[in-house]
């Protein structure tokens, strides 16, 4: 009874100890970089299958860096150099970099798009360099011969698993493949569609089926149309997240209600349906109207073009997706754009009730607001430890590259976390040239979790891999899903990825009972046989659980004390007994 009683009293202060979530930034950047801070993060993966993330960097927009992971500071070093002299000669600066396995061999290439010398900055060329052991074959570069209208979109088109090119071509959409490095492009959609520049193409799952896009005549096919609001006048880039944790995926959308960003919003619209509801309004802080930057509208020759963008992360894994954004002071514009957290917390007003979610916004992170003319604001695990940090891009007087700021996330609370990245499938210990699987992007599979809280609520949410890949998008190689503070097992997690054309079972498999704080790398082989699929599980310990070791440890010494203290007082007893038993008279020897 006594311990039962200690045990309860020790999870009653842990947990109430819990309802203070700790969240500070500390800069790291010299910690990863050293003297190398500068340049544009263009994207991540692991390149060296090493299961560790590595950057992608470009420096002046015209030579590319990979920083590969490495256990002493710097803990990011330049290993991979491409310069100027091995892109085209026609290009005049690089524009995007989205690193896969375009020709299905299991090893990472790296595709570029660039901008044409004396054209149009609209107009892309596209190249790609084969990855070979660990570095990049510069002399056996392919090039696209068609020109895109804008950044291409990197999906799996047909379902086999090997990255395809999404874009426009003359006007109209086409798709390209290059398995075996053999290129082939054709017409991608059956009906005509008209799309943006800038687009914010996404390859994702909307109907919960596991499979991102729909397949029912051999061709994608349009689901249903939305508008954007009807107040719109500057347009950002559509985000697609599990917003309100019910396991479908939202469309957050940002906008401009007036030509120059005073008034700005974020709305959002639940899958298959037309309504828009608001989810964050609200950009006054004090005396100060902050609102989005727009983007220029004639950039020049080198500049990076920035549309407006939410690059999006549970930083407190609570469940419910967050968000960085760069906000500008209306008075003051670029000279005062800053990075800022929009958390994502229950509705407060009547606008978002449908929703029952809304963006809140932290003015007053002073580790953020330290970052001036900041430009660019991602999420990235600099650890791997499951919990999100954050890598700040601003711009430095009289420099054409950017200032790379990396923050990591101090954060202190009871949560709980499951990442998740699914590999394309492709071989599994049987790799050509014996090389390790692991360092693939891979765009198109689905995560989903189900679980019971605390409370004995269920509990869910999904992310899809990869979905985005063109102007800046950032978008991580894995999942991180926050499981808030139920420390239970999950139920049911379940990893779906795109079928081929004209096939209508669905490729999803289940594992249950998966620990929390926990990295799941997916083998889909074969990809055809979902039961033959398998998951390597590596633990990721976390504070909670040394505090739950210490206090077991702690309470069995207690334990040991009161035993020790009990059989010295029984022993103590014993010797008094014995003692009387000595001295006692015997009446029987008389």
């Amino acid at each position: 009874m006594f311990l039962s009683g200690l045990l309860t009293l020790w999870a009653t202060t842990f947990t109430l100890s819990g309802h203070y979530v700790a969240f500070a930034l500390q800069d790291v950047s010299k910690d990863l970089f050293g003297s190398e801070n500068h340049g544009t993060v263009a994207a991540f993966g692991d390149f060296n299958s090493d299961k560790q993330t590595d950057i992608f960097i470009l420096r002046g927009q015209t030579e590319l860096l990979i920083f590969l992971a490495d256990l002493k500071a710097p803990y990011f070093k330049p290993k991979v150099h491409l310069t100027k002299d091995a892109f085209p000669r026609d290009i005049s600066v690089i524009t995007s970099v989205v690193p896969a396995d375009y020709d299905g061999d299991s090893q990472m290439d790296v595709l570029l798009t660039g901008h044409l010398k004396n054209s149009d900055p609209g107009q892309n060329s596209v190249f790609i360099f084969w990855g070979n052991n660990q570095t990049l074959d510069q002399s056996g570069r392919v090039d696209l011969n068609n020109t895109f209208q804008d950044q291409p979109l990197v999906m799996d088109f047909n379902g086999d698993m090997v990255p395809d090119i999404f874009g426009v071509v003359d006007g109209a959409p086409e798709i390209c493949y290059l398995r075996n490095r053999k290129l082939r492009c054709e017409k991608a959609l059956s009906s005509g569609v008209t799309i943006r520049v800038p687009h914010s193409n996404a390859f994702i799952d909307l109907n919960k089926d596991f499979t991102a896009g729909e397949w029912p005549d051999g061709n994608f096919t349009r689901n249903h149309s939305v508008g954007v609001p009807e107040d719109s006048s500057v347009v950002g880039q559509s985000a697609f997240v599990d917003f309100d944790g019910d396991g479908s995926q939202d469309h957050l959308l940002p906008m401009c209600l007036d030509s120059v960003c005073k008034k700005s919003a974020i709305y959002l619209a639940k899958p298959g349906h037309t309504e828009w509801a608001p989810v964050l309004l609200d950009f006054q802080n004090r005396d100060t109207l902050w609102g989005f930057v727009s983007p220029p509208h004639n950039p020049s020759e080198g500049e990076l073009e920035l549309p407006i963008t939410l690059h999006l992360g549970d930083y407190n894994l609570d469940g419910f997706p967050d968000a960085l954004a760069i906000l500008c002071n209306t008075s003051h514009r670029s000279e005062q754009a800053q990075a800022f957290l929009l958390e994502n917390v229950p509705c407060t007003n009547a606008s978002c009730r449908s929703v029952g979610r809304m963006f809140r916004v932290h003015w007053d992170q002073s580790d953020l607001s330290a970052i001036p003319r900041a430009a660019v604001a991602t999420f990235f695990d600099i650890y791997e430890d499951g919990i999100l940090d954050m890598i700040v891009l601003s711009r430095a007087d009289g420099q054409q590259d950017f200032k790379i700021h990396a923050l990591k996330n101090n954060f202190e609370a009871d949560a709980y976390f499951v990442k998740v990245i699914v590999l394309s499938g492709i071989c599994s210990n049987d790799c050509p040239e014996k090389v390790k699987p692991f360092g693939v992007n891979q765009p198109g599979p689905y995560v989903m979790y189900m679980s019971v809280d605390s409370n004995g609520y269920l509990k869910n949410a999904s992310a899809g891999q990869l979905s985005q890949s063109a102007h800046l998008s950032l978008q991580l190689p894995y999942t991180v899903l926050g499981l808030g503070r139920s420390a239970n097992f999950l139920d049911h997690l379940f990893v779906g990825i795109p079928r081929p054309l004209g096939v209508k079972d669905m490729r999803k498999q289940e594992w249950t009972a998966i620990i929390p704080n926990s990295q799941l790398i997916v083998i889909p082989y074969p990809n055809s046989d979902p039961r033959s699929w398998s998951a390597k599980l590596y633990l990721t310990p976390s504070n909670i659980v040394l505090l739950t070791a210490v206090a077991l440890i702690g309470v069995c010494l207690f334990i040991l004390v009161i035993i020790g203290v009990l059989h010295w007082q029984e022993k103590k007893a014993d010797d008094r007994e014995k003692r009387q038993e000595a001295h006692r008279f015997h009446f029987d020897a008389m």
